[in-house]
């Protein structure tokens, strides 16, 4: 089993695996072998096209990793990681809170 800490800035704690976008975490999710996530909500992801900022590309953040968990334990069965929120944004860990919750309801 793996641990997955998903942040484009912080280090991953001794013992776990380190990603960078949602992306690769919904891929270990997919394996059923992660037994733990912690997530960042701000990537960095700049979306830059030439010298400016391209508002039309959607930003990639760690609430796509927890809206991916959420349709797939509500519409597959899946069995959701124990999650947790290391994000310093305060008002995306309240929105990621809130996903968690939703989570682990649908998931009894």
């Amino acid at each position: 089993m793996i641990k997955i800490w998903l942040d484009d800035r912080r280090p991953a704690p001794n013992g776990w695996i380190s990603c960078r976008w949602p992306e690769e975490v919904i891929e270990h999710l997919k394996t059923g072998k992660v037994e733990e996530i912690s997530l960042d909500h701000d990537l960095d992801d700049l979306h830059v096209v030439g010298q400016g900022y391209c508002p039309s590309i959607k930003e990639r953040t760690g609430y796509d990793v927890l809206i991916w968990i959420e349709e797939q334990v509500i519409t597959g069965g899946f069995v959701p990681p124990k999650i947790r929120i290391h994000t310093a944004n305060f008002s995306a860990r309240k929105k990621m809170l809130a996903a968690v919750a939703s989570i682990e309801k649908h998931s009894k």
